[in-house]
């Protein structure tokens, strides 16, 4: 049992750790916006990474072929939405630095539970988590012929506590950084920075 627990949390990790998109949004997102609505955010993400685990734990070899051509897919989706997303956290910055909608420091319309859906929408879609659960999927199914119920929980559970622990210290990291630049136009380059960086993992992301 504590394998199970143990292997879900190696799976969750090895998802989490790499900085990709979803990693640079969060960053961003927690720098500008309050504590709990980045806290909320990155368990949204972690919520993505133990529900995959639970589709690896109990699938098969079928199930990787299929996650390989629902991949292509992701990978329009993912693009299209990342620009979406990347216009948006810039035009709503560009806004709030002219004085429109005040400014950065103060607390947006974003809400605590919008931002666990935008972000676990973000992740369920995002290519790279597909493709790494996917890989655990094909480990499992050589490793294992079947697995019990309560090895399918732990796995999640391990998968996502370590997913939720890591994007935790990530929405930390950008609420600290968000604090060390308070001033209106740090806000701003944060901001930006956060979009430009999404637009070129769209590209990125397309041409892989």
């Amino acid at each position: 049992m504590i394998g199970d627990f143990a292997a879900g949390a190696v799976a969750g990790l090895a998802v989490a750790m790499p900085i990709g998109a979803v990693g640079t949004y969060l960053i961003g997102l927690a720098a500008r916006e309050r504590a709990l609505t980045a806290a909320a955010a990155a368990l949204g993400i972690a919520s993505v990474d133990g529900t995959y685990a639970v589709v690896a734990a109990l699938g098969g070899a079928g199930l990787q072929a299929l996650l390989s051509e629902v991949t292509s897919w992701l990978v329009w989706i993912a693009a299209i939405a990342l620009v979406v997303v990347a216009i948006r956290t810039l035009l709503t910055a560009i806004r709030s630095y002219r004085g429109h909608i005040g400014t950065l420091a103060e607390p947006s319309t974003l809400t605590p539970a919008r931002a666990y859906f935008n972000l676990f929408a973000l992740t369920a879609i995002n290519p790279a988590t597909v493709v790494t659960f996917a890989a655990v999927v094909v480990g499992r199914s050589a490793s294992q012929g079947s697995s019990s119920w309560l090895a399918v929980a732990l796995f999640a559970l391990g998968a996502f506590l370590a997913s939720a622990l890591w994007q935790l210290l990530l929405a930390g990291g950008g609420s600290l950084l968000g604090r060390l630049i308070h001033r209106r136009r740090g806000q701003l380059g944060i901001a930006v920075s956060s979009a430009m960086i999404m637009l070129a993992l769209a590209v990125a992301v397309l041409l892989s």
